[in-house]
């Protein structure tokens, strides 16, 4: 028996868009960045938006905290609170910010990671870990260069400091809160109004909160 024209067509378009005859969704490709290991952050201040390139693969344990901090929003509201200037070449120096001493925002330490093993040197527009003496005290505060600051670099029993990432775009933003006029502590390199981040999201992949408790959210 044939089956008239019509009926046939309407069995083929039934098929075709039958679940087990679905079209498949491809998923894109990775880009060359994701592959490297970059991930990237903004981080949107007061003085303007800072974008920033995390280099998960070279400096995994350093990335990873810094975007726990991200994702749990540990940064949102801290204080880019530092501009030190090199007293011969004013134009240059650094930047430093993050939760400072706030215990509530912390989270545990991680190992340091040195840039004679990484690879990741302080160059214009490196993001790095502040500390305290000690190699492994590294936290919540960060510091991005301009210019570059090779002293910062691991050299023999010198551990330096822990360089992760760079700004890909915001660098005007950088030296303008470098700009600022400063005093008080450390020399006198303290922004006497200090620029706020209001926001810090990851823009590459989901995000992993740590689920740890924010304390500093409950209200007294």
């Amino acid at each position: 028996m044939s089956i008239p024209i019509r009926a046939l067509a309407a069995l083929v378009a039934s098929l075709l868009v039958a679940p087990g005859f679905a079209n498949p969704v491809r998923k894109p490709a990775p880009t060359a960045a994701a592959r490297a290991g970059i991930v990237r952050v903004q981080l949107v201040t007061t003085a303007g938006p800072i974008t920033l390139a995390l280099d998960t693969r070279r400096a995994p344990e350093t990335a990873k905290n810094f975007l726990a901090y991200v994702d749990d929003g540990r940064f949102d509201g801290a204080i880019i609170y530092r501009a030190a200037r090199s007293k011969n070449a004013p134009q240059y120096g650094f930047i430093q910010g993050g939760i400072r001493t706030d215990a509530r925002r912390i989270l545990p330490p991680f190992k340091h990671e040195r840039t004679d093993q990484s690879g990741i040197r302080h160059t214009d527009g490196t993001i790095s870990m502040a500390r305290r003496t000690t190699p492994n005290s590294a936290g919540g505060n960060f510091f991005i260069t301009v210019g570059a600051m090779p002293s910062f670099d691991a050299k023999g029993s010198f551990p330096g400091y822990a360089a992760f990432g760079h700004v890909t775009a915001g660098m005007p933003t950088v030296k303008r809160i470098m700009a600022g006029k400063t005093g008080g502590a450390m020399g006198g390199q303290m922004l006497l109004n200090g620029i706020r981040v209001i926001n810090a999201k990851r823009l590459d992949g989901p995000a992993k909160p740590t689920g740890l408790v924010k304390p500093w959210l409950v209200k007294r």
